[in-house]
């Protein structure tokens, strides 16, 4: 079966956001690719932008969670716009009260995590780098470990 792997594009703070990301997750980077090390003839990159990231992926479970520095050239990406969430399915009310708890730290709470009228305990939030993230466990959609 086919998995679903969300990327993220930042202003500049792709690497700083993706160390709180682990913080809440845990685990290790499974790539990291700075600008400076693409960097050729054919494609300069500024030396401001050199250390920023091309790629980073941190791997959750059997997904992974991508994401990348904007380079200034392209414009910047629209904080505040309406961008997708990223939905997390939990295996245990514990672990969707961590993962809701790490991740909204100093961000917007929009729905409190509690017990949903559709049955889960669900709750949904904007954290601290403007990315919408829905956190969802429901005892009748088993999670494999």
């Amino acid at each position: 079966m086919a998995l679903i792997n969300p990327h993220i594009n930042f202003n500049g703070n792709a690497e700083e956001a993706f160390n709180f990301y682990k913080s809440v997750f845990g685990g290790e980077f499974a790539n990291i690719v700075r600008f400076k090390d693409i960097s050729s003839t054919e494609t300069p990159i500024s030396e401001k932008e050199a250390d920023k990231l091309m790629h980073i992926a941190l791997p959750i479970g059997k997904n992974i969670l991508m994401g990348n520095d904007v380079p200034e050239s392209m414009g910047r990406v629209n904080e505040n716009e309406n961008r997708s969430k990223i939905a997390i399915n939990t295996a245990t009310r514990e672990e969707a009260d961590k993962i809701f708890t790490g991740l909204s730290a100093g961000g917007t709470v929009e729905v409190p995590i509690a017990d949903s009228p559709w049955g889960s305990y669900f709750g949904m939030f904007r954290d601290k780098y403007g990315i919408e993230w829905m956190v969802d466990y429901n005892p009748n959609f088993v999670i494999e470990e």
